[in-house]
């Protein structure tokens, strides 16, 4: 069973990697002869046909789980917002089927649809839909559960495409979302029924009946958010701020519903629920306590779970709580790997997407780490398995009890085994999840194993208990008393947070490098006596020391971050780093610079910036720049904003980008030719965007911001024959306002670059600038079609590569 999961997984994998779904005219034969030959010959003595055998079930399991993924996928695409539809107004009745999560201009939530009023449309049956505040059109708050009728515009679910970072595609396809949009403020919208039928909506109105009394209670108490997440799994609740701190800290992983806390709850549950049970002989005659208990142990567990929006943690959990529970009824014995593999598949087979969740990894190799260090091990000291505590003979106690002399000797025993096994879990953790963290978010907090030992025992036995009871109950006291602890943990946590090399941040190492520091953990953590162990060190070593390789003298290395409806643009040669632009702000928590900007710089291995240019003051390219300045040291700003503006917005002073301004780095020429250091109140704001030009003999890019026709005209006054340029970032988006003819040919772009967003609401790129661009002959990229654009420029020429079309997979749209 193990290996069948462990392939089953593999095929789900391999096809994740898939820029098209596969054809499935052979599907079923290539898959039954595996199954039939492994089936004949499994228990043939022959030992080469033995091997055939089990080869081909391996291959069979491999493409199970590569042709299941397949159909779900097919199945679900399938269904999809009809192209004519995009942006037009329909007609729908549904249910809101989420708590609605509250933006900067109003709310975020699922709806189902049940029925289209509008004639002769087809929409997806589950939406994400968006609400904006217009104080002509107000719209009441929505609930979780309501029926209502609405008016929305759709478009097909599409995010932005860079190297590291948050796919939304893949997000949406896992939750079945096929079109995402808005409520249109002046349609009709009416709300139909307080609470839709059906257990599912029932449970929403369970827990937002939580979250309010939450809110209610605590107000704006600081850690309220923190209670929430731990209560009902709304992890949007806690600021970001705070998500920074225990991020930093290691400990964000008590900071939601996490397999620990729905273990420790089932456990007690059981615990409880064996004491009560056993004390009554007809009850112990009919069914034996430690079914009972067990059983009971899985209703408390699964409950938490859909109490907490059953996300994979969680899922894992209820799985092996499961599994234990079934094995005691049916009296068997299952291993621990066949009890995580039932984990396994439960948690794939409903949502093969999960496998491509950072959660489902760390989850699942969490746990794994702890079988391993814990499970079938040899107490030096007792001599016994670890593990063994729980069903020691008669004979044990008596030999304990002679050896200790008293009870307390033994109690301290058990205390200090207990005690050994967690640090040696917090060790294992600590160390085996390593590799990981740097893969997926090129970070490892240093101050982890502190923050977890104090923090684990405080979250998991005062925290969660008090929380839960505090949603429970009618009274206020237990959710107070929560949020007091919370508070002394916090005290430590920001001290540890508050370090100056709290965090290890590095590159992406590259995947060969990850596979060999698994393999180095796996050495590091076998069993104690095992000779050089401290080999598995030098097999880390790999992830730390393979850097990715910097542009060479003479190089530069450029990418056109997709920030939707915003610029962004990295520059890198040999010595230096610099950015242009800081794309967009989404909402007072999120924006380009933490979603997209930093992420991307520390996995190519950028740790700090040379210099900021910020174009001029218009949220598309100063919206992430705050992310940025506060997540990495940045040397100077350059900016055609004033002093007082930068100050006020970031806290910082810079020097005005003029004309003339230029400088080398690594034989790379960076030069400003615009603005001409005069600022004027009467020019439009992008008519100051600072023109940044880049060249490498005679080759050239230029960065022009959001600059307009006058601009432009002063461009070609000026500066005429620097203007040609092998690559441009066409001006303002692609605006009527900017790219005239005149300064379409005296650049006579290579390659034209339109940074624009997704349908986005000002109908960039406007259809005659395109084809202007086209007409010169100019290659055009589009950040909506190509996602980020990544460019190598050299004396020699430039090389180009669309990442969206270069990393696509089959869910890409």
């Amino acid at each position: 069973m193990v290996l069948f999961t462990l392939f089953f997984t593999l095929g789900i994998w391999c096809l994740q990697q898939q820029a098209d779904l596969p054809d499935f005219a052979w599907a079923w034969s290539l898959l039954a002869f595996p199954l039939v030959f492994w089936l004949k010959h499994r228990a043939v003595s022959h030992t080469l046909m033995r091997g055939l055998a089990l080869l081909l079930f391996l291959l069979f399991s491999t493409g199970l789980g590569f042709y299941h993924v397949a159909w779900q996928a097919s199945q679900r695409m399938a269904v999809s917002l009809p192209e004519a539809w995009q942006g037009k107004e329909i007609e729908i009745v549904g249910v809101v089927s989420s708590l609605p999560r509250a933006h900067d201009r109003g709310q975020g939530l699922m709806f189902d649809v049940e029925h289209t009023i509008t004639p002769h449309v087809h929409v997806p049956p589950h939406l994400y839909l968006s609400t904006y505040q217009d104080a002509n059109n107000p719209l009441p708050p929505f609930r979780a559960g309501e029926r209502w009728q609405l008016t929305v515009r759709l478009k097909r679910p599409q995010g932005s495409s860079n190297p590291y970072g948050f796919d939304f595609e893949r997000w949406a396809l896992e939750n079945q979302v096929r079109a995402v949009g808005y409520v249109y403020n002046k349609g009709i919208n009416i709300r139909a029924d307080a609470l839709a039928a059906g257990w599912n909506y029932r449970l929403l109105s369970w827990r937002a009946a939580i979250l309010e009394k939450f809110q209610t209670t605590l107000g704006n108490a600081p850690y309220a958010g923190v209670l929430i997440a731990l209560a009902i799994g709304e992890q949007s609740a806690i600021p970001a701020a705070q998500w920074q701190v225990f991020t930093r800290t290691g400990v964000n992983h008590l900071m939601s519903i996490s397999g620990l806390h729905i273990t420790m709850l089932s456990g007690l549950a059981f615990a409880l629920m064996y004491a009560a049970w056993r004390r009554n002989t007809k009850l112990t005659l009919w069914i034996p306590a430690r079914k009972a208990a067990a059983l009971f142990a899985l209703i408390v567990a699964l409950s938490y779970a859909l109490l907490a929006g059953f996300g994979v943690p969680a899922q894992r959990t209820v799985y092996m709580v499961g599994a234990v529970a079934v094995a005691l009824w049916l009296n068997r014995q299952f291993s621990l790997g066949q009890i995580l593999s039932i984990a396994l598949l439960g948690v794939l087979i409903p949502d093969p997407w999960a496998v491509s969740s950072p959660g489902f990894w760390l989850s699942f190799s969490a746990v794994a780490l702890i079988l391993y260090v814990t499970a079938y091990r040899i107490d030096s000291r007792s001599g016994l398995q670890q593990g063994d505590a729980l069903s020691v003979s008669p004979s044990y106690h008596d030999l304990a009890e002679q050896d200790s002399g008293s009870i307390w000797n033994r109690r301290m025993n058990t205390f200090h085994r207990v005690i050994r096994e967690y640090l040696t879990v917090q060790w294992a953790m600590t160390i085996g999840l390593i590799p990981l963290l740097l893969a997926m978010f090129q970070q490892i907090s240093i101050v982890s194993p502190i923050a977890n030992a104090f923090a684990i025992p405080l979250v998991s036995f005062i925290v969660v208990p008090l929380t839960l009871l505090g949603a429970a109950l009618p009274w206020d006291v237990p959710l107070w008393l929560a949020h007091i602890a919370m508070d002394i943990l916090m005290v430590g946590l920001d001290g540890l947070n508050s370090l100056p090399q709290a965090v290890w941040t590095q590159h992406a190492p590259p995947a060969w490098t990850i596979v060999v520091g698994m393999i180095g953990v796996v050495w590091i953590l076998l069993p104690r006596g095992f000779p050089a162990r401290w080999l598995g060190v030098i097999w880390l070593l790999p992830m730390f020391l393979n850097t990715p390789e910097v542009p060479s003298v003479g190089n530069v290395r450029v990418v056109i971050f997709d920030v939707g409806q915003g610029l962004s643009v990295a520059l890198q040669t040999q010595q230096h780093a610099m950015l242009y632009d800081a794309g967009a702000d989404f909402s007072a928590e999120s924006d380009s610079g933490n979603r997209i900007i930093v992420p991307n710089l520390r996995a190519l291995g950028i740790a700090e910036l040379d210099g900021m240019v910020l174009s001029h003051d218009d949220n598309d390219h100063t919206g992430g720049a705050d992310s940025v300045l506060q997540a990495m040291p940045v040397g100077w700003i350059r900016s055609s904003a004033s002093d007082d503006v930068l100050q006020a917005d970031f806290n910082r002073t810079g020097m005005r980008c003029t004309d003339g301004q230029a400088w080398d780095w690594d034989g790379v020429h960076f030069a400003f030719l615009h603005p001409d250091g005069t600022p004027s109140d009467k020019v439009h704001d992008n008519e100051q965007s600072c023109v940044l030009r880049i060249s490498i003999a005679s080759q050239h890019i230029l960065l022009v911001g959001d600059i307009e026709k006058n601009a432009e005209a002063r461009l070609l006054n000026q500066h005429r024959r620097e203007l040609p340029a092998n690559l441009l970032v066409v001006p303002h988006h692609g605006s009527k306002s900017s790219s005239s003819e005149e300064f379409v040919a005296a650049v006579l772009p290579e390659y034209a670059v339109f940074t624009v967003g997704y349908r986005n609401k000002f109908g960039h790129p406007k259809a005659e600038i395109v084809e202007r661009y086209r007409d010169s002959g100019a290659a055009l990229f589009r950040s909506d079609e190509d996602g980020a654009i990544l460019v190598n420029m050299n004396a020699q020429g430039l090389s180009l590569e669309r990442y969206r079309q270069a990393h696509r997979r089959y869910w890409t749209q």
